[in-house]
C-alpha cells in the first residue's frame, strides 16, 4: 500500500506542477520561457534591427541557453555559429577571426549571431521562415529550393520545407517567437494558455 501511496502522490505533484506552468505567466517565464542574457540581446537586436523575440527564440532552441554548447557538426556556443561563419562575420565587421574561447564568450557570440540573423533577414526580403530555413540549413539551400520551386517573397509554408530536421527548427523557433511576444510583451491582454502540445517545444530551463 506504501508504494500505491507514494505513486499517486508523485502522480499528485506531477499534476500540480502542470497546473501550475500552463495557467500562470510567471510560471511559464521562469521554466519554460526565460530570458537570460536580455540585456544582451535587446541591445544588439536594436542596433541590427532585429526582432529580440526572434533572437532570443534562436537562443533557446539552438543551445537551450548553454554557453558551451557544441554540437557534433561543430557549432558553437549560444547561438551555435559554426566557425567558418563566425570568421566571416568577424572580417564583415573589421574584426580579428575569433578563437574557439572567444566564438564561447556569450557577448560576441550573441553579437554575431544576432547580426546574421540580420544578414539573412536582409537576404530573404526580411522574410522569417526562410531566414530561419538559412540559419539551420544554409543560405544557399535555401536561395536553391527558392529558385527550384518558385518560392516568393511572401513564403510561409513551412511544411514545404524539404529537411525534416529545418522544418521542425522553423517550427519550433516561430512557436516559442509566439510565446516569448505573449509573455514579454507590453500588451498582456492577448495571453493565452500554453498548451500541452506545445510543451514538446519547450525544454525547461531554471533561471535562478
Amino acid at each position: 500500500m506504501p508504494k500505491f501511496k507514494k505513486f499517486f502522490a508523485l502522480i499528485f505533484i506531477i499534476c500540480v506542477a502542470a497546473y501550475t506552468v500552463i495557467h500562470f505567466p510567471d510560471a511559464q517565464k521562469k521554466i519554460l520561457y526565460p530570458f537570460p542574457y536580455r540585456e544582451e540581446i535587446e541591445h544588439h537586436a536594436k542596433i541590427y534591427q532585429v526582432d529580440k523575440y526572434l533572437a532570443v527564440s534562436v537562443m533557446k532552441v539552438e543551445s537551450n541557453f548553454y554557453e558551451d554548447a557544441y554540437s557534433s557538426s561543430g557549432a558553437v556556443g549560444l547561438m551555435q555559429l559554426m566557425p567558418e561563419t563566425a570568421t566571416w562575420i568577424a572580417s564583415c565587421l573589421n574584426e580579428e577571426p575569433p578563437t574557439f574561447d572567444e566564438m564561447q564568450d556569450y557577448e560576441r557570440n550573441i553579437k554575431y549571431g544576432i547580426w546574421y540573423l540580420a544578414e539573412l533577414e536582409d537576404e530573404f526580403f526580411g522574410n522569417d521562415v526562410l531566414t530561419l530555413a538559412a540559419y539551420n540549413a544554409g543560405r544557399g539551400n535555401v536561395q536553391h529550393w527558392i529558385a527550384e520551386n518558385g518560392w516568393s517573397k511572401d513564403f510561409s509554408d513551412v511544411d514545404a520545407i524539404p529537411y525534416d530536421e529545418t522544418r521542425n527548427y522553423v517550427k519550433r523557433v516561430l512557436q516559442c517567437r509566439e510565446k516569448y511576444a505573449e509573455l514579454y510583451g507590453l500588451n498582456f491582454f492577448g495571453y493565452r494558455l500554453v498548451q500541452i502540445n506545445e510543451l514538446r517545444f519547450a525544454s525547461l530551463k531554471f533561471i535562478y
